[in-house]
């Protein structure tokens, strides 16, 4: 069977790569062409990305295609979700786009509900309310008379305005204008309502794709400066969650996922939206998935915890995962548990004291070592998946009979069979590359080498290894959810 080459771009808030895919013989393979970090530019008081410089890795990633003459059929591009950036009627970027974890939208969702009510907000959205999403950014940057957003003839979500840079061509892809709190899962419009109180007109977005729909072409411009020909730029699912949960290996539906890397997304993937008293009690959101589906999820912090923790302790000691896991065993288990979804975890100064902070708050022992912290964090991680797993064995439409993890997280065997202890069902780690793989299969569909995720999912069960767990320790897991719930506090 002849091999077929796709290039991907999977961004995230930290680090970002370029891969090649190969499919060929009823398989796929992956590799790595380059990785790079992204970092967040503090200035002014506010929190930048540098899309320049993001634009800048991909060319890099495109001239080492050029260079090794590889034959890639297309090129597709996710990114994390909500940010976007303001274009001119020039066409020219206005300025380098705000990340979300820009302290500017402290208290806008609450501002934003003086014109529409909470519940119409979630009613309308499915969107789990959080003051990061785009709704809340733009809602900010009108009230303070933003200068970019006042002179905006177009507002491009992350990977639409790095495919603009590639192709010239504008478009709003599905998935991850479905982060934003501004559409409608029924009609799959955006909402005018919600726009309105922002001043934004629906006409300031571009053409709207599905996962899998052509955007254009390379221009001449970036022809000559990778060396490469007219090669298509399609639209694999944009936000980043979006291609991870199309890449799970999956043989039915009856199951639940969790995405695994800075940010945990736990969730369902459901033909239709679950908006209900339950879901916006709980806070859960509702995006859009391939072929039509809707993820229906909820975000929970995830080893942000730990990555944060780690930077403090370059200072003193550059631990190794491997370093960390083995010295969390080493310490007693649920000593101290957190919410990991508290305030304070979200941008904190320093998380060390943060979680010292939690846990003096609620009359537990302060963790003072490495493994101490590391087995706090473990430990709570998984009691907070067990948490928010529950409230979706309520609401989903069918038996969950299995969790499956993706992402980089799927890699710690510790966390995940943590996880299995505490959600009590059957787990499958793999793949750990399931964004990258979602966004080339994607291409795949859109080349006509599978014909729906039912094909894609199958190719890739047959191309990558999973390690399975079994749940362990019940009784043990259920007393230490007790001492979780006793000490879970959304307020501090």
């Amino acid at each position: 069977m002849e091999h077929t080459y796709f290039f991907a771009v999977d961004l995230g808030a930290t680090s970002g790569r370029t891969i090649l895919g190969c499919l060929g013989e009823g398989k796929m393979e992956l590799k790595e062409l380059t990785r790079f970090p992204n970092h967040i530019i503090e200035t002014g008081g506010h929190c930048y990305w540098d899309i320049y410089a993001l634009y800048n890795e991909i060319i890099k990633g495109l001239k080492v295609v050029a260079k090794d003459n590889l034959p890639i059929q297309s090129i597709g591009i996710d990114t994390w979700g909500v940010d976007f950036v303001l274009v001119g009627k020039d066409g020219e970027l206005l300025r380098n786009p705000y990340c979300y974890r820009d302290p500017h939208t402290i208290g806008a969702p609450e501002e934003y509900f003086t014109h529409i009510p909470r519940e119409r907000v979630y009613d309308i959205t499915g969107i789990q309310i959080m003051n990061f999403n785009s709704l809340f950014q733009l809602s900010t940057l009108h009230r303070n008379h933003c200068s970019a957003l006042e002179a905006a003839d177009k507002i491009l979500f992350m990977p639409d305005a790095l495919s603009y840079m590639l192709t010239g061509k504008m478009v709003t892809e599905y998935t991850i204008a479905s982060t934003s709190q501004m559409l409608n899962p029924r009609t799959k419009c955006f909402e005018k309502e919600l726009l309105d109180v922002a001043d934004i007109k629906k006409e300031q977005f571009g053409r709207f794709v599905f996962p899998g729909e052509p955007i254009g072409v390379l221009t001449e411009e970036v022809q000559k400066i990778t060396g490469l020909g007219a090669i298509p730029v399609i639209a694999v699912a944009g936000h980043d969650t979006g291609s991870a949960v199309a890449a799970v290996p999956a043989q039915n539906e009856k199951f639940a996922y969790l995405s695994s890397g800075t940010w945990s997304l736990m969730g369902i993937e459901v033909k239709d939206a679950i908006i209900n008293k339950e879901s916006f009690e709980q806070n859960f959101t509702n995006e859009g998935g391939v072929e039509g589906t809707t993820r229906f999820l909820k975000n929970i912090c995830g080893m942000w915890l730990l990555e944060r923790c780690r930077k403090e302790w370059e200072a003193t000691n550059n631990y190794s995962y491997t370093e960390l896991i083995d010295a969390a065993l080493a310490v007693p288990a649920f000593r101290s548990v957190i919410n990991p979804d508290a305030p304070c975890f979200a941008n904190p100064s320093s998380m060390i004291q943060a979680i010292g902070h939690y846990c003096k708050k609620t009359n537990q022992p302060v963790p003072q070592s490495y493994g101490e912290i590391t087995r706090c964090i473990f430990d709570s991680l998984a009691l907070r998946y067990k948490q928010v797993f529950g409230y979706l064995q309520q609401m989903a439409p069918f038996p969950i009979e299995k969790l499956h993890i993706i992402g980089g997280g799927s890699r710690n065997n510790l966390l995940n069979q943590f996880t299995c202890n505490a959600v009590g069902v059957p787990v499958i780690a793999g793949p750990s590359e399931g964004t990258a793989i979602g966004n080339i299969m994607l291409q795949a569909k859109a080349n006509g080498l599978v014909n729906d995720i039912a094909a894609m999912r199958q190719l890739i069960s047959t191309s990558i290894e999973t390690v399975s767990f079994e749940p362990q320790q019940a009784e043990e897991w259920e007393e230490a959810y007790k001492k979780y719930l006793a000490h879970y506090r959304e307020d501090i």
